[in-house]
């Protein structure tokens, strides 16, 4: 975009900038969310929450599903906090 385009979108620039800080807190909150280092200690808790009867096999055999399921996404896509906990 030249000078010219530039000018005219001025007025969009807090926009821009707002719709580039809410795409930058999405993505972190995506990387925590599928962090293979997260999800292990959300089994921990789930394994500790079953052994004090909190919970029954069922619900932790399905919250399980769901923590194993973001632990592989999060194992093929990368995510990760770049300190040894991924691939």
């Amino acid at each position: 975009m030249g000078l010219i385009g530039e000018v005219l979108m001025l007025p969009f620039a807090p926009v821009r900038g707002g719709l580039w800080a809410v795409s930058q807190v999405l993505a972190e909150a995506e990387r925590l969310y599928y962090d293979p280092a997260t999800v292990r200690a959300e089994l921990a808790q789930l394994e500790e929450r079953l052994e004090s009867g909190e919970i029954s096999e069922e619900e932790f055999d399905r919250q399980e599903d769901e923590l194993l399921d973001r632990l592989e996404t999060g194992l093929h896509s990368g995510a990760g906090t770049d300190n040894g906990t991924t691939r």
